[in-house]
């Protein structure tokens, strides 16, 4: 069941739902998408970049990824049954692609971190079929060849790991020509499976506050967790009215 929080349709599905929606969504062939979303790229898509919310209108698949998503559907009076995060769900799809015999492809991250990934995620899961990877530093007349190469090995999940919003753009950009794949932007999850990034201990992820593990982690974010008071505010706005 879809709900339309801040304009934006996600999908209200617990972690094992999302799961068996990607294997409807693989079995059923064609081009689709899966948007993993958090507050920032809902706020910027709501907030002067409509392009961004066109490409959660597109997509097949919306999760509640992040706290502040799951919060903003209780204020909204449509609760999420739990937080969906991309690596989760990519890891999961991962551990299905290995049982069914679907192929993955890696594409993005720092060069030899996808490779690192793939590898670490074939040792997890023996017989997995990991179709090919590629870095994501790769000029733009570089990208018909790597579309061509994804084409080619023909996977049918494919994970874009080039930071939100540029790996939704890019999949909206080039899925028609890849054809039969299911794709998902996973932000920075290859460097957590290929080991060179730790995540938040579980006691965080329990406590939801992972994302305070990350700021510790990398303090230069602190300018993106800016916008986070910000979508709270308009998230009150909305749903309490202005004299929240």
């Amino acid at each position: 069941m879809k709900v339309t929080l801040l304009k934006a349709p996600v999908d209200r599905l617990t972690m094992a739902q999302a799961e068996e929606r990607v294997a409807e969504l693989v079995r059923g062939g064609g081009a689709r998408r899966i948007i993993t979303l958090n507050p920032e790229y809902l706020y910027r898509a709501v907030l002067g970049e409509p392009d961004l919310l066109e490409l959660v209108h597109k997509a097949d698949l919306v999760t509640a990824d992040g706290e502040g998503i799951v919060w903003a559907g209780r204020v909204a009076g449509t609760p999420f049954p739990e937080r969906v995060t991309g690596i989760d769900l990519m890891l999961r799809l991962v551990r299905r692609a290995a049982a069914e015999g679907w192929k993955v492809y890696l594409l993005g991250a720092a060069p030899g971190v996808a490779e690192e990934a793939a590898e670490n995620l074939r040792r997890r899961h023996p017989g997995l079929q990991v179709a090919g990877t590629h870095h994501g530093y790769f000029k733009p007349d570089e990208e018909q060849r790597i579309v061509e190469d994804i084409k080619k090995t023909a996977p049918q999940l494919l994970f874009v790991a080039l930071g939100a919003p540029a790996q939704e753009k890019w999949i909206d950009r080039n899925i028609e020509r890849i054809g039969n794949v299911t794709a998902m932007g996973v932000g920075g999850s290859f460097d957590v499976i290929a080991g060179r990034v730790t995540r938040a201990p579980r006691w965080m992820q329990r406590l939801k506050i992972e994302w305070l593990g990350r700021l510790i982690r990398e303090p230069s974010r602190w300018r993106r967790m800016l916008v986070l008071p910000k979508f709270a505010w308009l998230v009150l706005k909305t749903y309490r009215g202005a004299g929240c």
